[in-house]
């Protein structure tokens, strides 16, 4: 039993100084302009995650700093897509991305990008605190592109030592359906009406 818990279950020094929230808003271009407003919406703690790969990066700098004080205002966790050591010269909660991005670099929240049981193995060995599996559903930011359907999102899950985050077509009513219990989005929380997120888990 012990050695399973320590092959599946990578171990953190110094522990994590922030809860994993249940749901997470995952910026992007198209929805800018919602942005400020859907932070506002969602539950207290929820997580926000800037992308922004469109901007130049001192305007990209400038607008993460502007939403990450609206989200902070609502007591949401801050996570930057970069390496772990921008993630802490931008005061952010933690890092976004692919596996490899995230090793190394100082202890802060990792949120690792997989795809695929090769990417959730590296996210283990890359010290991920957490994994976002996708796409879950068909999503229009990749139309026409396979999806992981709800029974194999639920058996890749279930390999992950960490906790899993489903993405791709998400929102609050495919979540409940699929008995998932965090999740994140992009159209699916900025155009949500208010209200209609269901409680954390």
């Amino acid at each position: 039993m012990g050695r399973c818990y320590s092959d599946c279950v990578p171990i953190r020094y110094p522990p994590l100084s922030v809860n994993l929230p249940d749901i997470w808003l995952i910026s992007d271009e198209r929805i800018d302009a919602q942005l400020p407003q859907a932070l506002s919406r969602l539950p207290r703690g929820s997580g926000f995650v800037f992308r922004h790969y469109h901007l130049p990066p001192a305007h990209r700098r400038t607008r993460f700093e502007e939403l990450a004080r609206i989200a902070r205002r609502y007591g949401h966790v801050v996570v930057l897509s970069g390496t772990p050591r921008e993630a802490g010269r931008w005061q952010a909660h933690g890092a976004y991305g692919a596996p490899r991005r995230l090793a190394g670099g100082p202890a802060t929240l990792r949120l690792a990008t997989v795809h695929s049981l090769r990417e959730l193995a590296q996210a283990s060995r890359t010290r991920a605190d957490a994994v976002l599996l996708s796409p879950v559903f068909p999503t229009r930011s990749h139309p026409g592109a396979s999806h992981l359907g709800q029974v194999r999102f639920h058996l890749m899950a279930a390999r992950s030592g960490v906790p899993v985050i489903a993405l791709g077509g998400m929102n609050a009513h495919r979540a409940r359906s699929a008995r998932i219990g965090k999740w994140a989005a992009i159209q699916g929380l900025a155009k949500s009406p208010t209200k209609s997120f269901p409680i954390h888990s």
